[in-house]
């Protein structure tokens, strides 16, 4: 009777164990994101709704006292519409040429290995080098672009490229979009690849045309790889700092900051550590906002 009871319970710990063993193993990464994310989060949260010295230490609660002064702010205001206008442009433009060369790529062709190499190098390469490369290009005086116009004979003279900071803006997204695009063409070509080519001959003996089928196979089957890209690609851009800080430091007068860029400010330069977390705070939600909305309605599509 007893070695019954033992056997007994010896399966009950054998049946129990395998329902435990995937928490075990996930225990250690769940640790680290609630150290390294979580924690930092809660802190922010915190520091927002707090009254914070120069020095930052907190003093006590502040509401949401932070925030009016953040939104009363014109600043604020101009650097949200540089973010806004920086995320949709360099995620937009970057996701149109990531279909296209994505397309592009699929194809067999001689030096296809060759083409793929080179254009996942400025994906690989530091966000600090490639814009510290771009900005040495653009630049009047010894800049590499002026000094191959001038080269070749097209132009007779240095050209500022940077007259102003709208122009210096337009620089900056093009270096984000030259540094994105390789994301998006590698997640169009995984996409791309997934597909049956059954479809395709189906297509073919029908009569589809290669724009039929573009449009009403290959497009609809990406939309699960373009939603992964596309939603990472809106937090990255949204938060990227490095190229911006490389080439303009958001100067002048804050005419090319974005958000990422003007809290560093807030907290580093203008020791306004509250006003700063709240900035934080602001990004946070646009960002949880915009990729709920996505992936929604991806979701409402994909049942349709």
């Amino acid at each position: 009777m007893k070695s019954t009871n033992t056997s007994a319970s010896s399966q009950n710990k054998k049946r129990a164990f395998p329902k435990v063993e995937p928490y075990l193993w996930l225990l250690p990464s769940i640790a680290l994101m609630a150290i390294f994310v979580l924690y930092p989060i809660i802190v922010v949260f915190k520091t927002s709704f707090s009254e914070v010295s120069r020095s930052g230490l907190i003093r006590g609660y502040a509401g949401f006292e932070n925030f009016k002064d953040v939104l009363s702010d014109p600043t604020f205001a101009m650097v949200l519409k540089n973010t806004v206008v920086w995320t949709v442009v360099v995620v937009g433009l970057s996701t149109l040429f990531g279909i296209i060369l994505g397309l592009v790529l699929d194809n067999k062709f001689k030096g296809r290995k060759f083409a793929r190499a080179v254009i996942v190098f400025p994906w690989a390469t530091s966000l600090i080098i490639q814009a510290s490369v771009w900005k040495f290009i653009i630049n009047t005086d010894y800049g590499t672009l002026n000094t191959l116009l001038m080269r070749l004979g097209i132009i007779s003279k240095a050209i500022n490229w940077t007259p102003s900071p709208g122009a210096y803006f337009a620089w900056e997204c093009w270096v984000g979009i030259f540094v994105t695009v390789p994301f998006v063409t590698f997640c169009v070509l995984s996409g791309l690849q997934s597909i049956d080519e059954s479809y395709y001959e189906a297509a073919t003996v029908d009569g589809a045309t290669y724009w039929q089928k573009l449009f009403n196979i290959t497009i609809p089957l990406l939309k699960n790889s373009l939603t992964v890209s596309t939603v990472l690609n809106i937090i990255y851009v949204f938060n990227s700092f490095p190229i911006i800080w490389t080439i303009t430091k958001g100067d002048p007068a804050s005419r090319t900051d974005t958000l990422v860029t003007y809290l560093y400010k807030l907290a580093f330069y203008k020791s306004r550590s509250g006003q700063a977390a709240a900035v934080s705070v602001i990004g946070f939600l646009i960002l949880l906002a915009c990729a709920g909305v996505y992936m929604v309605l991806t979701l409402r599509g994909e049942e349709d």
